[in-house]
């Protein structure tokens, strides 16, 4: 009996013997020598970080084609050169990325219940969003802590996570583990391809800045001393600090969170401080720029827009060309604003800076004339931005305005730019009551003129900076309020020798708000003046675009603009994008800016792939919730002034620099002056009251 079984199962051990040796040979599959070969050059940490259950994995991703040589998050370029070797691949330098805290909040950010359930971020979210008053803000409880697996994260003492750049290997496990979008993975590039979004860490400041500069964030680099920092941060956003620097009317001082207390914190004195630092120091700081992508892009313009093109371009790795038609980059910086503002030397420096990452220029060339969007195409460039400005001035449409001795404010400032002679006579009139007009109005003083300015409605409407009216009336410049030009009167050689103009007075708001200007029967008056500069409005000079009389594939809007898609400023031809005043009309320095930037970072993404991502929470207006108005326990700290640079008596006899800047201590005191904003957070000089659920007593327990 024993026997028999023994025979039996020593048959059946051979016959299963026989089959797997006749299904090897079958179902034999020879292994990638590759594997083991990969699975050999990479560090063998079997960490997960890379996404893949171990080394063994991730090696099998790579062969199989799902994975580059970048695969291993820990091993580092040397790793990626020896698996680029097995694979036969081409190595190029990755840029360095970290993982990036977009939160400020931590214990600052109020309470709105007291959560007592599972200490995990994803939990807690799951529950009315979040116990933080603050919608997009660190949680607190760590999860991104616990997912790294380099141990790269630790929660600081201010209650939101804090990243060690040398142990971080920027795997995006605190991203996945993130509810909120707090952490990301970010590299240079990324940064500056970042538009803003609902979901980020945005004060009040930083939302109105048409740039979309990251101003907490150098503020607080002044603040601690480390002004490199805050002129790189700057240049994330904004290559022309040292002109948004004496130019910005600064739009984000009129949401400065700080200005409820008592006054808005200086932004736009720091900024030039810091970028005054970096002229005065005698070297410039390095601009990383990414590899060479063999793309050409062809920028039309010189002025603020096309330069802030060009910089961000050149930055992504592609080759621009400016193509401009005055003797001298710059635009309206160089031939609408007067050296009294931003001095030419000033503005020669900056754009150096950017010409030296590797940009061309190619002056004295005339869109529509002496280069077409053919030629463009017909050269090896493979995307276009235009971006000519607004040249083109509104006429008075009053008789006699074609007369010797009238002309518009731009042509003279240009001739002033420009060093020729400006003709205007003893006695002029600056019609209009825009900064164009104020700064025609303060050049014609030093040019040795008695002014007078005529607007048609209120000192109250003008919209030209408070700063620059105050200045021409300390200039002596004169004001006639509430006067509308009817007719130049002209002398027995048809020449310019007065302005007659009617009374106005302001009636029902019209439709930008303002109320509207109506003549008074029987006022009619005549000023004497043997020069009248209009000044009451520009529009960018569309007829570039057409050749011959031939239709134009562009479209212009009813306003004489160059139509295209906001968000990415695409125009009806694919790879021709616009911006700057051709885009939206006359508008600040720092709106061309952002416009050069949004721009670059469209072709970017159009020479890559054909196509321009929008975000799906792209930022457009401001956040409501986060412009309240009771910031509380804050001690009122006087404003720090701007000085001037010479005397009142100077100043009207020369071009010299009006302005002039803060002292190192100055700006170390106004910088302390900031709050350090969030979206609801802000640094408080005095302990916060207790938060809604402990204050009130009406709290709800969420577990």
């Amino acid at each position: 009996m024993i026997l028999a079984s023994f025979l039996a199962l020593l048959g059946i051990g051979f016959t299963a013997a026989v089959i797997l040796g006749v299904a090897s040979r079958l179902l034999y599959v020879k292994e990638d020598p590759r594997l083991a070969l990969v699975e050999d050059a990479l560090a063998g940490a079997n960490c997960g970080g890379c996404g893949y259950p171990g080394c063994a994995g991730a090696a099998a991703a790579v062969v199989a084609g799902k994975e580059g040589a970048g695969v291993c998050v820990i091993g580092g370029e040397e790793v990626a050169r020896n698996v680029a070797r097995i694979m036969g691949l081409e190595v190029v330098a990755l840029e360095p990325r970290l993982a990036r805290v977009d939160c400020t909040g931590g214990k600052r950010a109020e309470d709105i219940y007291r959560y007592e359930g599972v200490l995990d971020c994803r939990a807690q979210h799951l529950l009315h969003g979040g116990s933080k008053m603050c919608p997009e803000g660190c949680l607190g409880l760590g999860s991104c802590v616990r997912a790294c697996p380099f141990d790269a994260i630790f929660m600081g003492k201010n209650g939101y996570p804090v990243v060690d750049p040398v142990a971080c290997r920027a795997c995006g496990k605190c991203e996945e583990a993130c509810p909120r979008g707090v952490m990301a993975v970010y590299g240079n590039t990324d940064g500056l391809l970042h538009l803003n979004e609902t979901s980020d860490c945005l004060a009040p400041c930083r939302q109105r800045c048409p740039g979309e500069i990251n101003i907490p964030k150098y503020i607080n680099c002044v603040k601690n001393g480390d002004y490199a920092s805050a002129v790189l941060t700057i240049k994330e956003r904004n290559p022309l600090l040292l002109v948004c620097g004496r130019v910005c009317p600064r739009p984000c001082e009129n949401v400065c969170r700080r200005g409820h207390v008592d006054e808005p914190v200086g932004i736009n004195m720091l900024k030039r401080f810091v970028a005054d630092w970096e002229m005065n120091s005698g070297t410039r700081l390095p601009i990383p720029c990414a590899p060479s992508t063999g793309k050409r892009v062809a920028i039309i313009g010189g002025g603020p827009a096309g330069l802030s093109c060009a910089f961000f371009l050149r930055r992504f790795g592609h080759s621009p060309t400016i193509f401009e038609s005055m003797p001298m980059l710059g635009g309206q910086l160089r031939y609408g604003i007067p050296e009294y503002r931003l001095p030419k030397a000033v503005l020669d420096w900056e754009i150096q800076g950017i010409l030296d990452l590797g940009v061309d220029v190619r002056t004295n060339t005339q869109f529509g004339k002496d280069l077409s969007l053919n030629d463009i195409g017909k050269h090896g460039f493979d995307a276009v931005f235009l971006s000519i400005g607004a040249w083109a001035n509104s006429t008075l449409r009053i008789p006699g305005e074609n007369a010797p001795g009238v002309m518009s404010g731009t042509e003279m400032l240009t001739k002033v730019g420009l060093g020729v002679g400006t003709g205007i006579g003893k006695r002029v009139i600056v019609v209009g009551g825009g900064n164009t007009a104020i700064d025609s109005a303060r050049t014609s003083v030093r040019l040795g003129a008695e002014v007078t300015m005529m607007y048609r409605r209120s000192r109250n409407e003008m919209p030209a900076n408070p700063e620059e009216i105050e200045g021409a009336e300390e200039e002596g410049v004169k004001f006639q309020f509430l006067s509308q030009p009817i007719e130049v009167i002209l002398d027995e050689n048809g020449h310019a020798k007065g302005l007659k103009y009617v009374r106005m007075e302001l009636g029902e708001p019209d439709a930008s708000g303002r109320r509207r200007p109506e003549p008074v029967p029987g006022s009619e008056t005549v000023l004497e003046a043997d020069t009248i500069l209009a000044a009451i409005g520009q529009k960018p000079a569309l007829d570039c675009l057409y050749e011959d009389g031939q239709s134009c594939p562009l479209e212009a809007t009813r306003w004489r603009t160059l139509a295209a898609d906001p968000d990415t400023l695409q125009t009806a031809i694919p790879n021709v994008f616009t911006g700057g005043d051709m885009f939206t009309g006359p508008n600040l320095v720092i709106s061309a800016i952002g416009g050069g930037r949004k721009a670059a970072r469209s072709i970017h993404h159009y020479l890559a792939s054909r196509h321009v991502p929008v975000p799906e929470k792209l930022l457009h207006g401001l956040l409501e919730y986060t412009l309240f108005k009771d910031v509380e326990n804050v001690d009122p700290k006087r404003r720090t002034s701007m000085p001037h640079s010479c005397s009142l008596d100077e100043r009207t006899r020369c071009f010299d620099e009006v302005e002039g800047n803060i002292t190192e201590a100055e700006a170390l005191y106004e910088a302390g002056r900031c709050l350090r904003c969030g979206l609801t957070c802000y640094d408080r000089d005095q302990p916060s009251s207790d938060s809604v659920a402990s204050d009130a007593g009406s709290d709800k327990t969420a577990a």
